[in-house]
């Protein structure tokens, strides 16, 4: 792990309210230095292991061939106290400003909600009539990181943290990388909820099936992964079904997951066995699927 304390601090400030950021300069490259939240849902853990989900679900997003955000997990002192931290590689530039998906659908001025509004009816009408990018580009976009995001667990997916690379010289757009991955993969679970979550098939089923929905609304309720991707419904989400699920190596998401000093052996594995259990009964349920409607 790297020890960030005493890299060159930045003034460039970042929003968002996953954890205080801090901007330093590392390897000549800005990173957004992102500390852990306190865990206001569980009592028994003192800071959220967002940082870990932050760096995996990035990782694990490029490993299927979505470009998302250069993840880095280290360390930062401050106050004497020791935090782990996760660095995450700015993407921007002087030229080249980030415009999330909200601002986008701002312009659709006959959009039945306000730019924040997650209604998935209403969020592809705003992917048709944009023309910030391809629509068919972006449509493939969104999908590929639904399915992604149901895959390892992302509860917080709304239209302010993904959209548009925006080069101000040229005006031209483009879709930036994905980013903001720290509401996946159970970030406030500790290892003695880890211990009777495990040792439940109630609780396991539960983390599968149930929980966590989607920051996507269908018909004004969170949508239920299992449920909006099996049921077959949306045509485009079964392509990205095709598109994704060939490419997930579980074995080689092991490895990475090994790789984190953060983690506890019983996180890591409950890390890995989750995912397992997400990619059998949602990604390769639907596959199947899809596979059978086609014979």
């Amino acid at each position: 792990m790297i020890n960030f304390t005493n890299f060159p601090i930045r003034k460039k400030a970042y929003g968002g309210a996953n954890g205080n950021k801090l901007s330093v300069v590392y390897n000549d490259n800005l990173y957004m230095i992102k500390l852990p939240m306190h865990a206001i849902k569980n009592p028994n853990l003192s800071y959220t292991n967002s940082c870990i989900s932050e760096y995996l679900g990035c990782r694990i997003f490029n490993m299927l061939g979505v470009k998302a955000q250069e993840t880095l997990l280290g360390v930062y002192e401050f106050h004497g106290k020791v935090r782990n931290v996760v660095a995450c590689k700015d993407f921007t530039s002087i030229n080249t400003i980030f415009i999330d998906f909200a601002s986008v659908k701002n312009q659709i001025i006959d959009s039945v909600s306000n730019g924040y509004g997650t209604e998935l009816a209403d969020i592809l009408d705003t992917i048709e009539k944009q023309n910030a990018v391809d629509p068919k580009e972006l449509k493939e976009h969104f999908w590929d990181m639904f399915v992604i995001d149901a895959f390892i667990g992302n509860w917080d997916r709304h239209n302010g943290n993904w959209g548009f690379l925006y080069n101000q010289e040229n005006d031209e757009m483009k879709i930036a990388p994905i980013f903001d991955c720290g509401s996946s993969l159970f970030p406030q679970i500790d290892d003695e909820l880890i211990k009777k979550v495990m040792s439940s098939k109630i609780e396991m089923d539960a983390r599968v099936f149930d929980m966590p929905t989607s920051a996507i609304l269908v018909k004004g309720k969170r949508g239920n992964y299992f449920r909006m991707i099996t049921s077959l419904e949306y045509s485009d989400c079964n392509e990205a079904i095709k598109r994704i699920v060939p490419k997930i190596n579980l074995k080689q998401i092991n490895s990475l997951i090994d790789e984190v000093e953060q983690a506890s052996d019983l996180q890591k594995l409950f890390l890995k066995k989750i995912l397992k259990l997400r990619k059998e009964n949602i990604l390769d349920y639907a596959l199947m699927k899809l596979t059978r409607n086609n014979l």
